[in-house]
């Protein structure tokens, strides 16, 4: 069980590199195509207008625009918080119920006696 979780971590480490040198090698891909492109010299006349061929430049290459992301959510939940108004009566007298047997002695006990 040791050995599969070791070799996963592995495997995983290895994707992650896998994927940061894809992306630096991909980008010299994109920079020696711009090297090897034929130039081309437009030549302009000020009161004709001209449309001999376009230039398309791919700047939408997922490659180049990949990264890792945390997986956290970005969301927050908002707590609202009321102010509760209770209403209560005030109360003057209170009157308590209580029983004063004393139901003996046990030797064994190392309290005083309870009186319930």
């Amino acid at each position: 069980m040791k050995k599969k979780i070791i070799f996963i971590n592995f495997l995983m480490s290895l994707t992650v590199l896998f994927s940061m040198l894809f992306q630096t090698v991909h980008s010299y891909e994109h920079v020696y195509k711009q090297l090897t492109e034929k130039h081309c010299d437009h030549k302009y006349s000020a009161h004709h207008k001209q449309i001999t061929h376009a230039h398309s430049v791919e700047n939408n290459c997922p490659v180049c625009h990949f990264t890792f992301s945390t997986f956290i959510p970005n969301a927050f939940h908002s707590l609202s918080f009321q102010n509760v108004n209770v209403v209560s009566t005030p109360v003057f007298f209170y009157k308590t119920a209580a029983s004063t047997f004393f139901k003996g002695s046990l030797f064994a006990l190392r309290a005083p006696p309870v009186l319930s």
